[in-house]
């Protein structure tokens, strides 16, 4: 079947919306210097970010006179219908930035190319030597690099150090002194609950199935092994929590999160009197550290006392096949849509933005976005190094980035089935406490691998 074939029912479903695509893409209106080839470059960042995605777009524009790169912001949870319409058209964006788990199954329908088409000969293996191992992993399909990781996401666990200090706390390094501090805290009897010391989220059994041992996919014989023991041994632990407190107890917590104003990250105190939000940790992104900082800030300018906030590795279990240092990680990532005309200048814009060929600039890059760089080369920079002086919490997502146990979903063809499914057992142990954990995680791998082999 070829591209334009494949493509059919998601042109049939995108012709609708086609008319407007340029009325909600923001775009970059400056025109294209004489002697310079335009690169087009499809975003999602708004707010903030676009402030910084625009920054980083002139910097490279300025540094050299061959390319003049366009940024187009395409706000919105259809990018990947619009790109498979410009694909199918044969007018697509030169570059893209993506984050969902897609690259897989994108490589393979033949949508993007393979770096190692566009880039000069060589090219490709050296920039995925020189990255982080968590950021190679997010830019490889079929041992190929086809995306090009420009930001890491890492989870870690926040805690309010204020809290703990008053209940003559540390944080915790095992997953018993996890335990320990959620229920003395939270005492499992003090329903309804008004603040947790910790609760596990159900979308994070990535994450703790990790530091567990788990690997989800067994890449040698092409397998999920999402019921794998180590997996089990997690979700069971998560359930400990929905067993001690009630699901539906935790179900009605979770629900007060989400009616917080905006996107008040539930570690902070909610009122100017409190010390304490509703929970004393919580797992999270270094994205909030922008959070806790604009909340010091705040108090600061107020005068009004502050708690003083932390951040730690996931604690491990015991036993032998727990992971130090782990965790679940995502990013975002560049990919060159096939039929991009200028594919060459969205490889050196690539290269700029994650500082393979000025490190300095992407620790620019990086600082002001808060985002996280995928090579030592960048967190070694002066510029970069600076930023985490005044940044302590932030350093600790960059330590755990350059771990070796940070992995993402499999890359494979359904990744985002995969992704769901594995999420949604979860949160069906969490709910119904009353089934076993082991038959949930069996239907669940069944499911992902009748999808696996449809694949194939």
């Amino acid at each position: 079947m070829n591209i334009k074939t494949s493509f059919l029912v998601v042109l049939l479903a995108s012709l609708l919306a086609a008319p407007l695509l340029l009325r909600f893409a923001y775009v970059d209106s400056e025109s294209v210097p004489d002697g310079r080839s335009e690169v087009v470059f499809w975003h999602f960042w708004g707010g903030e970010d676009r402030a910084v995605v625009e920054d980083v777009v002139k910097r490279f524009n300025d540094s050299q006179t061959e390319y003049f790169v366009r940024a187009i912001a395409m706000p919105g949870n259809n990018l990947q219908a619009k790109l498979f319409l410009a694909v199918a058209g044969g007018d697509p964006p030169d570059l893209v930035n993506q984050d969902d788990p897609v690259l897989s199954d994108w490589g393979k329908r033949g949508v993007i190319h393979a770096i190692d088409e566009i880039a000069p000969t060589g090219e490709a293996a050296k920039v995925r030597e020189w990255m982080l191992e968590s950021a190679e992993r997010l830019s490889v399909y079929d041992d190929r690099l086809f995306g090009v990781c420009n930001g890491l996401d890492i989870r870690a666990l926040y805690y309010n150090k204020t809290s703990l200090d008053q209940h003559g706390l540390s944080p915790p390094e095992t997953i018993e002194d996890l335990d320990k501090i959620a229920f003395e805290i939270a005492p499992p009897g003090s329903i309804p609950l008004e603040r947790a010391g910790y609760i596990p989220d159900s979308r994070r059994l990535w994450a703790w199935g990790y530091v567990f041992g788990a690997d989800f996919y067994d890449q040698e014989s092409g397998s999920a092994i999402a019921n794998e023991p180590a997996v089990q041994l997690a979700l069971n632990w998560m359930k400990k929590y929905a067993d001690s407190y009630g699901a539906d107890n935790l179900v009605a917590f979770r629900k007060g999160d989400q009616s917080l104003p905006g996107k008040t990250f539930p570690l902070l105190p909610i009122t100017d009197e409190d010390m304490v939000g509703r929970y004393t940790m919580i797992m999270d992104g270094q994205w909030r550290v922008r959070n806790l900082l604009a909340f010091q800030k705040r108090r600061a300018e107020q005068g009004l006392p502050c708690p003083e906030f932390g951040v730690c590795s996931l604690p491990i279990p015991a036993g032998p096949s727990s992971r130090k240092n782990a965790g679940w990680v995502n990013g975002n990532f560049f990919v060159v849509p096939n039929g991009a005309k200028n594919s060459q200048g969205a490889w050196e814009f690539a290269k700029f933005w994650i500082g393979y060929t000025k490190p300095n600039e992407a620790a620019k890059t990086c600082a002001s976005g808060g985002w996280i760089p995928v090579s030592r080369s960048v967190t070694q920079s002066s510029e970069f190094k600076d930023y985490l002086q005044q940044n302590p919490l932030f350093a600790k997502f960059v330590e755990l980035a350059e771990s070796p146990n940070q992995f993402p979903v499999p890359p494979v063809v359904g990744a985002a089935l995969f992704r769901r499914t594995v999420e949604g057992a979860a949160y069906e142990a969490m709910t119904h406490p009353d089934r076993d954990v082991g038959e949930i995680l069996q239907q669940a791998n069944r499911e992902i691998q009748a999808h696996l082999e449809r694949a194939k």
